[in-house]
């Protein structure tokens, strides 16, 4: 295995055609095919399949090209600290349940490392998700919460695939509303209250389980029931609707706008809160940045 090797890897793809990456590594085609088929002979796994309609990763390719990252980006500091020039784009991959302050700190840490060059990606996306992308490295860091309800269920399947949880804060539940619902005018809201409005939550795909869903409370049963897959949906819906969502009640006013407020659930439940990172290894530089951030957005 070669440096090279692994940026052809990551160079396919990211283009996701041999012709296209073999241009942009001033390559001949077949000299790339063969580069990449001897990494795969010499470590047994097939990292593309091949079809007429193009080249995809496998499975095992996208654990690769986890690792593949990782030592380019680590190459990469190396290269910048002893001959002060940088070698490409600045990337930073991170997977979040929807928390505004996973994306106030992403901003920060963008504006603030991003430079002239760069490729970060801020997945909001399934809990399952989350832990398989960064056990898998296609992210190096994963934004979740856990309560008593499903600590036993998502603490083991942390620890099963090779990761660790570190808590940022414990909340209180809270439900996210419009500031037109009629609930708005209270202090405290009651479960009893929320009966008559729709109730939103996020798709969580094949691993739909009750453990595994992004909002506290989920087993209680609600005759409306509306499934979203994205926040801004979810806002939208709240507001045109009069939904709600029981949530942690952390919310930024300048990146979701005036028009969501949060107000306390009067239930005995709270929501712990932290990231996830892969136990054997050293969190990079940005990693360690975003993490600060973090800590100062929910502090």
């Amino acid at each position: 295995m070669t440096l090279k090797q692994l940026q052809y890897v990551v160079t396919v793809a990211e283009t996701g055609n041999i012709t296209e990456a073999a241009k942009r590594l001033f390559l001949a085609q077949p000299s790339l095919t063969s580069s990449i088929r001897e990494l795969e002979k010499e470590y047994g796994i097939s990292i593309f399949s091949r079809s007429n309609k193009g080249i995809e990763l496998t499975p095992e390719g996208e654990e690769f090209l986890g690792y593949a990252r990782q030592v380019i980006e680590q190459t990469d500091l190396i290269e910048e600290r002893y001959t002060g020039k940088s070698s490409g784009k600045q990337r930073f991959f991170v997977s979040s349940q929807h928390y505004s302050f996973a994306v106030e700190a992403f901003v920060r840490l963008l504006r603030e490392y991003g430079g002239e060059r760069y490729e970060f990606h801020m997945r909001e996306t399934q809990t399952y998700e989350i832990i398989e992308d960064v056990a898998k490295l296609r992210s190096e860091i994963g934004v979740l919460y856990r309560n008593r309800f499903n600590e036993t269920v998502i603490s083991k399947t942390i620890r099963d695939n090779g990761l660790v949880f570190t808590p940022l804060f414990t909340a209180k539940p809270h439900v996210f509303i419009g500031r037109d619902n009629p609930l708005a005018a209270k202090d405290v809201i009651e479960l009893a209250d929320l009966a008559p409005y729709p109730r939103l939550s996020y798709e969580q795909g094949s691993h739909n389980s009750f453990y595994f869903s992004e909002e506290i409370l989920s087993t209680i049963d609600s005759d409306r029931e509306l499934v979203v897959c994205d926040r801004a949906t979810l806002f939208n819906l709240l507001i045109g609707l009069n939904g709600y969502t029981i949530c942690s009640g952390v919310i930024s006013e300048e990146l979701n706008g005036p028009n969501i407020i949060a107000k306390p659930l009067a239930v005995d439940d709270y929501m712990e809160i932290g990231y996830i990172l892969p136990a054997a290894i050293r969190p990079s530089t940005l990693t360690a940045n975003y993490i600060r951030y973090l800590e100062e957005s929910v502090r």
